[in-house]
């Protein structure tokens, strides 16, 4: 198994995302990037911690690589947007890569260049790619945020469509339980 640490927004966005697919057996929600220890979510949302909403993936590289988690990375939220994702604004929701080993820098580097020249961006890609120091998994309710609330407002209209394009663009990296 290896692991992998993005942050591209509102967690519950990328975990729902994330656990969708082949491959990976585990995703946490949580906080990575900052400087406190143990924050928590009303403390990371102030801003004043310096860390992301990120998600740690595990994931077994023989089902599914690490190139095409960055890759679903990269399409499924907006990289080219300083500190927000849609309505969610503040440092907490920046894109960002942290990477656990030299081979995992490179591949972010190459798969960031290869989304920035296939043009399907018009702005530059401003994602992080900084060393993994450290991460904490955000408090439980976070935790399998978009199953135990769908009927939510911003499960409905944010993270629904981003699991439709997952499905349209990706359906084939989809756990078959997940493609109803």
């Amino acid at each position: 198994m290896d692991r992998a640490t993005l942050a591209g927004g509102c967690f519950w966005c990328t975990e729902a995302i994330f656990k969708r697919l082949k491959g990976v057996s585990e995703v946490v929600s949580g906080y990575a990037g900052g400087v406190k220890d143990n924050p928590s979510y009303e403390q990371v949302s102030t801003g004043s911690t310096g860390h992301a909403e990120a998600i740690d993936i595990e994931f077994d590289p023989k089902i599914i690589s690490y190139e095409k988690l960055l890759e679903i990375f990269f399409t499924l939220h907006d990289p080219t947007t300083l500190n927000r994702q849609g309505a969610d604004e503040g440092t907490q929701y920046r894109s960002a890569i942290f990477y656990h080993n030299e081979s995992q820098k490179e591949t972010a580097l190459t798969v960031r260049d290869k989304i920035a020249d296939s043009g399907i961006y018009t702005d530059a890609i401003i994602t992080e790619i900084v060393p993994f120091e450290s991460f904490y998994a955000a408090e439980e309710y976070h935790q399998n945020y978009y199953e135990n609330n769908r009927s939510q407002g911003y499960c409905s209209v944010v993270i629904g469509p981003k699991i439709a394009k997952l499905l349209k663009e990706y359906g084939k990296e989809v756990k078959e339980e997940y493609k109803d």
